[in-house]
Parts: structure tokens; C-alpha cells; sequence
């Protein structure tokens, strides 16, 4: 059964097959500073997509879709009145970029940009959305390797989206943030490598609902 086919029966919300939903071990995170997620619209109806999950997780989330018409045309931040956060950082490796840290917080929460896409894809928008091109870059610290599994990682040191904002929001909100996220992002990558029989039910984390019985490819 193709992804297409099998769309009526997955979760509406986290996208995974209704019986392994993990829809209730997503927590809604109270945080000071705040995500700006802009996703190329060719991830908002993948399946293995992790920044969506990461917005879902972190109250207050901002998502834009790239290459939806008239989105984002220009900064969510601009014009809506809100002051209590400062302008944004665009979370994105390159020789510009600072190391993200505890500093960035001295004159206040600040609204953490990231792209959602394949590596080009993040690339390309850097450069052709104009309020984020012109954003002052950050990036993250030497860590720990991926550990998403459900697509192949073609550059060294490479993190699903998700790993990369809970690592940010683990310097500008404190490890507990980080904690939670890597929690349901873990549920999240091993309920769909057991749905494709790639792993046996002893080896999901968190184990899998007791009604389901068997794995059921996608």
C-alpha cells in the first residue's frame, strides 16, 4: 500500500497510522523565546516531516509554508504589534554564523527562525525570502550524531529539523525543553520504523499501544 493510499489512515494531527498515534505524548512547552518555522511546502505533507512536530510542541509557535502564494512575504513579526520578543536569528550553519548561546538573550527572548527542508531546499530560501536573508545567523555547537532514521543524512553532521531546535532551545530555554522534545521526537521515529517492520516491538521506545498487535507496513 503506497503512502498516497494509506493517507485515510493515518492521524490527521502527527500523521502517523492511527493506531500508533502519538498525539498524547505531544506536551505543549512554555517558553520565553519562540520558534518561526518556515517549511518548503514539499515537507507539509511528508509524513517523516519533524518540524511541524517541534511547532506543536513549543507554544506559540510561528509555521510558514514556502511557495504558497503570498507566504511569507515578509516577517511574521512585523507589524503585529508585539514587542515582547526581538527580532529574529536564523538558525543555519555557514561561515558567517555565530555559535548560538546564552548571550543572544541579553536584551531579551528572541524568535529563533528556522528552514524546514532538504539541505538545497533551506539554502535556496535562505537567499530568496528577503527578511530572512537579511537575518543575523546562528549556529549550533559540536554534538551528539542524528539519530533519524527515516531518511538518509547526506551531510556530515546533519540533524532532523527537530533535533536541531531542541538543541537550540536546550541553550535558550534550558535542557529540560530539549528533554521533552527528544522524548516524542524518539516516539516518533521508532513507531514509524515499527510500522515498516524495521524494528521489533521491544525495541520502540516507549513501547507500542497494546491493541496493536502487529506492525502494519505504510
Amino acid at each position: 500500500m503506497s503512502r498516497r493510499d494509506n493517507a485515510a489512515f493515518r492521524c490527521e494531527s502527527c500523521a502517523l497510522h492511527q493506531s500508533l498515534c502519538i498525539c498524547e505524548h505531544i506536551p505543549r512547552i512554555e517558553t520565553a523565546s519562540r520558534l518561526c518555522l518556515v517549511m518548503h511546502r514539499d515537507e507539509a505533507r511528508k509524513p517523516t516531516n519533524t518540524g511541524q512536530l517541534a511547532a506543536r510542541c513549543l507554544r506559540g509557535s510561528e509555521v510558514l509554508v514556502h511557495g504558497r502564494k503570498g507566504e511569507p512575504a515578509e516577517a511574521p513579526w512585523l507589524g503585529n504589534g508585539d514587542t515582547s520578543i526581538s527580532g529574529g536569528l536564523l538558525l543555519y550553519p555557514s561561515d558567517e554564523a555565530e555559535p548560538l548561546a546564552r548571550e543572544h538573550l541579553a536584551n531579551g527572548p528572541v524568535r529563533l527562525v528556522v528552514p524546514d527542508g532538504t539541505w538545497r531546499q533551506a539554502a535556496k530560501m535562505t537567499k530568496r525570502i528577503a527578511w530572512i536573508a537579511d537575518l543575523p545567523r546562528v549556529s549550533l555547537p559540536p554534538g551528539d550524531e542524528t539519530t533519524y532514521r527515516l531518511r538518509s543524512e547526506p551531510k556530515d553532521g546533519g540533524l532532523a529539523t527537530l533535533e536541531a531546535i531542541a538543541r537550540a532551545f536546550a541553550i535558550l530555554e534550558g535542557e529540560h525543553v530539549e528533554a521533552q522534545l527528544s522524548d516524542v521526537f524518539r516516539r516518533m521515529v521508532d513507531r514509524t520504523l515499527y510500522s515498516r517492520g524495521q524494528i521489533g516491538r521491544d525495541d520502540v521506545y516507549g513501547g507500542v499501544p497494546d491493541k496493536v498487535r502487529r506492525h502494519k507496513p505504510t
